[in-house]
């Protein structure tokens, strides 16, 4: 990069805010899942004036910028492909207003998910998005991907509370959308737009999000299955019954043994599928709602279903769904982490073709993930080999092909980035990727802002 450009960026954020060694920039050329190209520079603003004058500044010279969080996604939708600028979040960490009367937050996207959510939890408040990354992951990469998490199957997804956005457009101009209140419909929706956007239409820096108030307490239950088919009959047959739990994890025979390896929690060898379900509420009606869903499991030829309201229980029955994405790494170096999401009334349909391509094609290919939505995590655990590397790209194009088939989509929650970019033409219409490719002209006329993501 041009040291004038380099000096530029320097005057504008400080010198010491500007990383340009090859060590430093090369720890920003992957994400938790793919590694890209090494940035020219990285560089960590201060503020939504700074990007702007970045942004302008890249438009007269022509360089990529890539805004980036803490770096925790799937799909490479955080890394460079050609060089450029990768704008880092991590100084814009403040939580601005917590607003208890009207249940708003105002937060900075470097925030840490987590740390909101424990700061408005003292105030009896609850932000329910709470993807897998949630301890580590920034609000603004949740905003640019629209995490969901868990808790989603009732609370809905990082979209369903993000009221108001500042965002800095590529062309630098700082605009505000949304509102402060519950309703407003005066112009386009454009929160919407940038909300799963992938930080390709515009650079968010303020975000408003709605708060709900705390559920009072929860019950939670493990329920183990010798047949994995009937586990997921059961997470429609609760629905069905008109309860809906606030989480209905799911893992399949091939993660509950990979868990098991792991960290031992002592079930039964034959166990073929497991629920770990909760629901929330007041005093009064957890217990029953607890109770008519362990009757629901136990009625589907579940082994056992315990239950238990006991924090420390809960957190110990969680422990094999917590620790499951890093154990699966027991079975081979290199992981293909896939989210699918089908409706629920043909996940054992899923299951059962996941279980036949798995032997297929002679690699480890576990499922598990929030079954209460459909959205289900299949994660391919290879050697790190070109055979096995041509292998788990058949294996990825067969498991989009059956979950189209089946009526769904190729992504719940980790977005398409670069990993998914090259498929989404099974999904979605030649027309219907043209009107996107038209929008993202308009906002973006030089093609500036995180390039080559999403479109191939």
């Amino acid at each position: 990069m041009d040291i004038k450009i380099v000096e530029a960026i320097e005057a504008i954020v400080g010198k010491e805010n500007v990383y340009s060694s090859i060590e430093e920039r090369k720890s920003y050329s992957y994400d938790a899942r793919l590694e890209g190209g090494i940035p020219d520079l990285v560089v960590f603003p201060a503020s939504a004036e700074q990007v702007s004058r970045i942004l302008v500044l890249a438009n007269e010279h022509r360089f990529p910028v890539i805004p980036r969080g803490s770096g925790t996604g799937l799909t490479g939708g955080s890394i460079p492909v050609a060089g450029g600028v990768v704008l880092v979040f991590t100084r814009m960490n403040q939580i601005l207003e917590i607003d208890s009367e009207n249940l708003i937050a105002v937060v900075e996207p470097g925030v840490v998910t987590f740390l909101l959510q424990e700061e408005v939890a003292g105030k009896g408040l609850f932000y329910p998005p709470d993807p897998a990354s949630h301890k580590y992951s920034t609000l603004g990469g949740n905003v640019a991907e629209c995490a969901g998490g868990p808790n989603s199957l009732k609370y809905g997804v990082t979209r369903d509370y993000v009221i108001g956005l500042e965002v800095v457009l590529p062309t630098g101009e700082i605009i505000a959308t949304g509102v402060r209140t519950m309703k407003g419909v005066v112009g386009y929706d454009l929160t919407r737009l940038f909300v799963g956007s992938e930080g390709t239409l515009g650079v968010v820096t303020k975000i408003t999000l709605k708060l709900v108030p705390l559920p009072e307490t929860k019950a939670t239950m493990l329920a183990l299955f010798r047949d994995v088919e009937d586990a997921a009959r059961t997470v429609s047959a609760i629905i069905a019954a008109r309860v809906v739990p606030s989480t209905m994890e799911f893992m399949d025979r091939a993660s509950i043994q990979c868990s098991e390896q792991a960290s031992p929690m002592g079930w039964p060898a034959d166990t073929g599928g497991l629920l770990l379900i909760e629901v929330d509420g007041d005093k009064e009606s957890v217990p029953s709602q607890a109770q008519k869903v362990r009757k629901i499991v136990l009625e589907n030829n579940a082994m056992s279903c315990d239950v238990t309201q006991d924090p420390a229980e809960a957190d110990k029955l969680w422990y094999a769904r917590r620790t499951l994405s890093q154990a699966t790494y027991n079975l081979n170096p290199l992981k293909i982490a896939e989210d699918v999401v089908v409706p629920r009334s043909v996940i054992p349909k899923l299951i059962r073709a996941l279980e036949e391509m798995e032997k297929k094609f002679g690699i480890p290919i576990l499922s598990y993930g929030h079954a209460g939505d459909g959205n289900f995590h299949v994660s391919i655990m290879i050697q790190d080999t070109p055979e096995y590397r041509e292998k788990a790209e058949e294996a990825v194009k067969e498991i989009f092909e059956e979950t189209l088939r089946l009526g769904g989509t190729l992504s719940g929650e980790h977005g398409v980035g670069l990993a998914k970019a090259p498929y989404i033409g099974m999904e979605l219409s030649a027309d219907a990727i043209g009107a996107m490719k038209r929008i993202k002209h308009v906002f973006d006329p030089n093609n500036i802002l995180n390039p080559g993501k999403i479109f191939t």
